[in-house]
């Protein structure tokens, strides 16, 4: 198990390397998906779900979700490899491709700047950025109560993200970049997505697709 870890570490390491944290695309996108992944039968399955929206209206398009055996038990920072085959399975079946992807977890807010978001992104050449429900790594001021508040997330005085109040009064997310898209736009974005609840609807719809609730 070690040697298999340290195999995936380092193909993490050399992944991380083609990482864009440039704008793709000034324009906003047409659509946009939210990707999410459980794992039922006590981990024994990776379920993921996909679900498209239109932007801004975010009206659902198409939604989908896959399962497939777990091949990789969880390994503490390689989550991302576990998850990513369904991820890739759930989102060829819908009936377009995005122009951006949000992903529930991390993107470069990771120990080794490659967080699932990333991972999707650079597998794909897709649009991706990183919503996470809690901090992974880094430290942070908690940022003012109003909706739309923010705060970096630093890892030393790397700006590895950033902690986003999207309902006020309400803990905030960590948005990250994921890939082809720079922090500024991709918090600008997430806001754009979350216009009622803490989290950004594609992946609070894919998030109860995926776990059986739609």
């Amino acid at each position: 198990m070690r040697s298999n870890a340290a195999a995936l570490i380092a193909r993490q390491r050399k992944l991380a390397g083609q990482v864009d944290k440039s704008d793709a695309q000034t324009r906003d996108p047409k659509t946009v998906a939210g990707i999410d992944v459980a794992f039922p039968e006590r981990g024994q399955i990776t379920r993921a779900a996909a679900v498209l929206l239109s932007f801004p209206e975010l009206e659902t398009i198409d939604q989908a979700t896959a399962e497939l055996p777990t091949t990789l038990p969880y390994i503490p920072g390689l989550l991302s490899f576990r998850e990513l085959p369904a991820v890739l399975a759930a989102l060829a079946q819908l009936t377009q491709q995005p122009d951006l992807v949000l992903c529930d977890g991390q993107g470069l807010a990771h120990p080794r700047r490659f967080g699932i978001a990333c991972h999707l992104g650079v597998a794909t050449g897709l649009v991706t950025i990183g919503v996470g429900k809690s901090r992974l790594c880094g430290q942070f001021a908690e940022p003012a109560r109003e909706r739309g508040a923010s705060s970096p997330l630093l890892d030393g005085d790397e700006v590895i993200g950033s902690v986003l109040r999207t309902r006020a009064g309400v803990k905030p997310v960590f948005v990250s970049v994921g890939h082809r898209i720079s922090l500024d736009r991709a918090v600008a974005l997430v806001l754009r997505c979350t216009p009622r609840f803490r989290l950004p609807q594609p992946i609070r719809q894919a998030d109860r697709l995926a776990g059986g609730k739609m």
